[in-house]
Parts: C-alpha cells; sequence; structure tokens
C-alpha cells in the first residue's frame, strides 16, 4: 500500500520528480565519463610500459636490478627459458644482456642502458619491431646492427646506415668498444625511456662480452594478465634461487597507476553524489512542505508516524531507482562510442610523450565500477530521504490540520 501511494506522490509534481531524475541521470553519466577517461589515460601509460619496456613478469639474478654489475647474470639462462615457456600462461619470453654503457658519434656522446636481444624472441614479448620508424627491425644479416630512437638521433645528429661506437664493461669488467651501424630507428611515444636505451643483438653483444650464452633478464609475456601473481608464483619454483618480479614490484609507479583508478572513482562519487544529496534533500524537502496539511490528516486518521517516514523514503528511492538505468545506460554508450572513436590529445602531444601517455586515450571502464555506481546512487538516496522524512513525523496533526 504505501508503495502504491509514493508511486502516486512522485508524479503529483512531474516537474519537480523529473528536475531530480534528470539530475540524478546527468551525476551518474558524468561520474562514468571522467572515470572512463581517468582508466583510460591509466590504462594506455601503464599497457604502454609492460609492451616497451617491461613485460608483465622479469627474471634476474637477485642483485642485479640493485648493482647493474655484468657478473650478475643467470646462469644456465637457456634451459630456465626452456622452462619458462612451458609454464601456464606464459605466452612468450625471452633473454636479454643488459649493460650501462656510452653511445657515440662524431658530433657526441649519450650514456644509455644496452640491450642485447633475440630479435624473433623479443618481438614476442615487446612493440619494439612495431615502434620502428624508418629503417628495419634487425632485417639485415649484416655484422653489428643497431637500433636508436628518434631522440637519441637528433641529440647524436646521426641518421640510417651511419655508424656510432658502443662502450661498455666485458665479463672480466674491462671496458670494450664495438661499432655498430644504425639500422633502424625506434619511437615509443615515451621520450624518457627512449633518450636512454638502444638494442643491438645479444649474439653481437655477447660476442664483445667475451661470453656466448651471457643474459641478465628474461623477460615475460602472458596470455592472461589477471593470473600475474599466479603465474609468478609458479616461476619462483622454477627458478628459486633468481628474482622473479612483476612490473608492479619493478616499477611500483605503475601500481600507483593502476590503484589510481580507484581513488578517483571514490573522488568522483564522493563529489557528484554529495551534490546529489544536497538537491534531493531540498526536492524532497519542499514536497514535504507543500503536503504538510495533507501529511496532518493523514496522521489524524491513524497513519503511524513510521508508515509516514517510510513512505517519504520510498518515494525518493523510486525517483533514484527510476533514473539509474538512464544514467548507467547514457554512460555505457558514451563509454562505448569514445573507445571507438578515442579521444585526440595531440595538441597536447609533446608533453605528454615526456612521460610516455599516448596522444589517442580510448576511454574504458570495468563492469564492477557501474555495479559500485548504482550501489552509491540508492544508498545517496536513502541518505538523502532522511531529514525530508524525519521533518515529516515532527509535524503536530492539529497545528498541520489548520496550516493554509
Amino acid at each position: 500500500m504505501l508503495f502504491k501511494i509514493a508511486w502516486r506522490n512522485i508524479w503529483r509534481s512531474r516537474t519537480r520528480s523529473f528536475v531530480v531524475i534528470g539530475s540524478i541521470i546527468v551525476g551518474v553519466w558524468a561520474v562514468i565519463s571522467l572515470l572512463s577517461f581517468s582508466s583510460g589515460i591509466s590504462s594506455s601509460y601503464v599497457n604502454s610500459t609492460i609492451q616497451n619496456e617491461l613485460s608483465h613478469i622479469q627474471i634476474h639474478h637477485p642483485e642485479f636490478l640493485n648493482e647493474r654489475e655484468i657478473g650478475l647474470d643467470i646462469e644456465d639462462s637457456q634451459a630456465i627459458l626452456t622452462k619458462v615457456k612451458k609454464t601456464p600462461n606464459v605466452k612468450a619470453a625471452s633473454q636479454r644482456t643488459v649493460s650501462i654503457g656510452m653511445v657515440s658519434s662524431s658530433k657526441g656522446a649519450r650514456g644509455v642502458m644496452i640491450m642485447g636481444v633475440d630479435p624473433e624472441e623479443e618481438d614476442q614479448v615487446t612493440n619494439l619491431k612495431s615502434n620502428i620508424k624508418e629503417g628495419n627491425y634487425f632485417g639485415s644479416k649484416k655484422r653489428n646492427p643497431i637500433l636508436i630512437s628518434k631522440r637519441m638521433a637528433e641529440k647524436l645528429q646521426v641518421k640510417m646506415r651511419q655508424k656510432v661506437v658502443l662502450n661498455f664493461q666485458d665479463k672480466n669488467n674491462d671496458i670494450t668498444a664495438g661499432a655498430f651501424r644504425i639500422a633502424g630507428i625506434y619511437s615509443t611515444g615515451n621520450n624518457t625511456f627512449d633518450e636512454f636505451r638502444v638494442y643491438v643483438r645479444r649474439s653481437d653483444m655477447n660476442r664483445l662480452m667475451g661470453e656466448e650464452n651471457l643474459a641478465h633478464e628474461i623477460a615475460i609475456f602472458l596470455n592472461e594478465p589477471r593470473e600475474l601473481e599466479m603465474t609468478a608464483g609458479a616461476l619462483k619454483t622454477i627458478s628459486p634461487n633468481l628474482a622473479v618480479q612483476t612490473y608492479k614490484e619493478i616499477s611500483p609507479e605503475i601500481n600507483l597507476f593502476e590503484s589510481q583508478l580507484q581513488i578517483s572513482a571514490a573522488i568522483f562519487m564522493t563529489i557528484v553524489m554529495l551534490a546529489l544529496i544536497f538537491g534531493i534533500i531540498n526536492t524532497m524537502l519542499m514536497a514535504v512542505l507543500e503536503r504538510y496539511r495533507e501529511l496532518g490528516m493523514l496522521m489524524s486518521i491513524g497513519m503511524n508516524k513510521s508508515r509516514i517516514f517510510f513512505m517519504i523514503v520510498y518515494e525518493t528511492i523510486m525517483l533514484g531507482i527510476i533514473a539509474l538505468p538512464f544514467g548507467l545506460a547514457a554512460g555505457y554508450v558514451t563509454v562505448r562510442w569514445l573507445n571507438k572513436k578515442g579521444i585526440d590529445l595531440s595538441a597536447y602531444g609533446e608533453g605528454m610523450q615526456e612521460f610516455g601517455f599516448s596522444q589517442i586515450v580510448y576511454p574504458d571502464l570495468q563492469s564492477e565500477y557501474y555495479l559500485q555506481l548504482a550501489l552509491a546512487v540508492v544508498i545517496t538516496a536513502v541518505l538523502a530521504s532522511l531529514y525530508p522524512a524525519w521533518k515529516a513525523i515532527k509535524l503536530k496533526p492539529v497545528e498541520a490540520i489548520r496550516k493554509i
């Protein structure tokens, strides 16, 4: 009975009810749009870092990431790599030889991280091949090809097929040098990353270092990233004496970006829901005051205060429930459309490239946030109804009936 009365009451003033419904729809749509945009930016950075630099999991000597010494390599790396590739959920894995050194040309020199890679395996764990802007991806069989970034080529004032010299330590900690010819120029869209990294064949680098099978790192790409921790645990059983680390452990700022969405969701929902609370309270309080005499009459003929209280609460909840599907639908359609089209931020491209953000953002939002938002709207409606309902039951029937 109360539901029926409450339903009829909200349509007695259609304009006021539609204003409340409209504000809830706009609020829900705004939260979904903001969260999806934030998620798109965060995902572009995280995915770019995983695909261009870290991969999902890496295996090293326990002290390698701290010391970066040549002698801190992975013993019997080829056998470990074979076992890693057979691990469930592992899509691809690649060995790398890593050294801090210097690249120089006739125009200058730069400190760099030299990555010795196996081209075919590396292509399975990173986007290096697809990031080549000039030249090719180790396509030539000539000796000592090197891939450098577009930004580094500008710094060194070099072009395709010109030679540069790499200086780094060998296995005996002596300085060795080798001349490399530029086979390709790449760009990942992250200037900070591009400026300090060059790629050579692992076989060429190991020959100069004096040990053919040297490897400091095994990079692993997964089929299902959601099983990251489980797969890392399985890999630790393969190599208990080595450090098996996920990208979150290697680069804590990535973990920060991933957790940022949850913080953003809480902030956006709180701000919008607070605004909705005050708007709904104001509207429902007006509705109560307009029906002051009517409510007094109901109380005088026997309707108890609890029923009056819940009638007002039901009215507010019904307004929220009516608006909620439309708000969620509007937000979902907007996110799907923007996800296909993308938001072009190329006007800010130069600044975004400094930090590795994509110039095209593809908004997206996980289904769990839609559920959280739906729950937040219902809770907001309940909270917003309490004060008007309390105000209604505080009136005195005799005074209310006489009120004009």
